[in-house]
């Protein structure tokens, strides 16, 4: 590997991300760009319209450190409504410029240098380097592909138990999984949640899309099964929900000990953010029930769409239990299976970008996903058709 100069050795092979590069490449080629997941339609007016009417006002200035007292109780509210654990707004909540912010300033205040994290891989890129910054070394289990399209992912429970040294620190769960799609349940989260209090590990939970899960899955939060809630930390946003991925408004829930150790951390990266956008996020928190079933009922139909249009495009795929995104191998079209060179090259073959998972493992792992590419269906129908229409040219 050829050393960046300047950049500090624990960033090394942290370099420009895939999702810049691809992005880049559809804005290039006019491509479709269905590679990074961001939706393409706005959120509801009840959000928008609120964050409309508070520019201007002092929503402009600082909001408190922690958020806006009414954020952190629409959060509060929120949480209690929808997954059972209560947390005093007070103390056990804290807002964050996304739910990245969450994970890192966790990351930074509870690790020394040294510490492992254990997490799944594929894995959201921000994981790896969060850790790195904190000083910290990941040890990675693979999630395993279904054999059959029909299937879930999963993984080896010997395995994850045979990661944990005298070392680990803390497990990282992400559920529903970005990029698999995948939605761990209940007996996977019991065997978690039995490994993380045998070896006395805190626990940081991605949930993000905790509200975009599919017909046949049931999104639980590990902080829900007995004895986890005072040693796991719950992070979550409203991007994904609201469709409001630029507002960058996210939070983390847990006991007041850990909240206030990752207050400590954030207060010194971006302080506070996004004060016109708290008081709308406060108001889509407190949206009628049929707002989120209904959010997760149109996400699936697209999802069809797209994993029958790659069925057709002669890509192998196993339809997502949940989140934006779907994931295919590639080998059936590039023999070689190198999914970078596919998706390079895809947009000159078919006018569509999508973005290979290789680089969503640990480097000694990244043989483990050459051959699979992402898709994302969080796009409007016109995107969607036209999509498929050319991937389905690209096997004629």
């Amino acid at each position: 590997m050829t050393r960046v100069p300047y950049l500090s050795a624990r960033l090394q092979g942290f370099g420009t991300t895939v999702f810049a590069e691809m992005s880049a490449l559809a804005a290039t080629t006019g491509a479709i760009n269905l590679g990074q997941g961001f939706p393409d339609t706005p959120g509801p007016a009840e959000v928008l319209d609120v964050a409309r009417a508070a520019i201007g006002t002092p929503h402009d200035q600082y909001p408190p450190g922690p958020g806006l007292p009414e954020l952190r109780t629409a959060i509060s509210a929120h949480v209690q409504r929808f997954r059972g654990p209560a947390y005093d707004p007070d103390g056990e909540v804290l807002v964050t410029a996304g739910a990245t912010e969450a994970l890192t300033a966790a990351l930074l205040a509870l690790l020394d240098p040294g510490d492992e994290v254990v997490l799944f891989e594929p894995m959201y890129d921000c994981y790896a380097a969060a850790v790195a910054m904190a000083g910290g070394v990941v040890r990675a289990v693979p999630l395993v592909p279904p054999p059959a399209s029909d299937g879930v992912w999963t993984f080896d429970a010997e395995r994850l138990r045979a990661a944990v040294t005298p070392r680990t620190r803390l497990l990282l769960l992400n559920t529903p999984h970005n990029p698999t799609g995948k939605v761990f349940d209940r007996q996977e989260l019991a065997t978690l949640a039995a490994l993380a209090i045998g070896s006395d590990l805190l626990v940081l939970t991605d949930e993000v899309y905790e509200h975009l899960v599919f017909s046949g899955a049931e999104h639980v939060s590990l902080a829900e099964l007995p004895g986890m809630r005072d040693r796991t930390l719950v992070v979550s946003s409203g991007g994904k929900t609201f469709n409001t991925t630029g507002w960058k408004v996210g939070w983390i829930c847990g006991p007041a000990p850990l909240v206030s150790a990752v207050r400590t951390a954030k207060q010194f990266l971006t302080y506070v953010n996004a004060g016109p956008f708290q008081p709308a996020m406060a108001a889509g928190l407190a949206l009628p029930d049929a707002y989120f079933t209904g959010i997760a009922r149109d996400l699936e139909y697209r999802r069809d769409v797209l994993v029958e249009g790659l069925h057709g495009a002669g890509l192998p795929v196993v339809s997502p239990q949940a989140t934006y995104f779907a994931i295919v191998d590639v080998r059936p079209v590039q023999p070689d299976g190198d999914g970078l060179a596919f998706c390079r090259s895809l947009p000159a073959r078919a006018g569509v970008v999508a973005v290979p998972i290789g680089g969503f493992y640990a480097p000694q792992d990244e043989h483990l996903g050459r051959h699979l590419v992402r898709f994302a269906f969080c796009k409007r129908d016109e995107v969607l058709a036209e999509a498929v229409e050319r991937l389905g040219r690209m096997s004629a």
